[in-house]
């Protein structure tokens, strides 16, 4: 089963930028639709944004369109989320996900495998 490290997370003022990356291993990582899902304190988890295997679809949440872009690099085995134009709302644990095979994923119920977490903290 595949394994997810999440890293870049930190804290940014608002209207800055960071990257956010989650590195895979112990499965062949194109196998696996990866997603980006959020939880700030108190709040259930929300998806943020996902790209499909090989990247042919891409999907966000409403609130970071225009603003976080996801990509992938199956040779480096690692996904990214680019997050610009940070909000204060933004403020939240980051989540890398997995899941097999699948289809676009906009749900945190349809994922399989989960990394840590990395902390996005947005100061206004």
């Amino acid at each position: 089963q595949v394994r997810l490290v999440e890293s870049g997370g930190g804290l940014v003022q608002a209207g800055g930028s960071l990257r956010l990356s989650c590195a895979a291993s112990g499965d062949i990582f194109s196998k696996y639709t990866v997603g980006w899902v959020r939880q700030a304190p108190g709040k259930e988890r929300e998806f943020v944004a996902a790209i499909t295997r090989f990247g042919a679809r891409i999907s966000y949440v409403d609130s970071v369109k225009g603003r976080f872009t996801v990509s992938r690099d199956n040779s480096k085995n690692t996904v990214y989320l680019q997050m610009n134009s940070l909000k204060p709302e933004d403020t939240a644990n980051y989540y890398c996900a997995a899941d097999l095979y699948g289809s676009i994923a906009t749900t945190a119920l349809e994922y399989e495998y989960w990394g840590q977490g990395t902390q996005v903290t947005v100061s206004s």
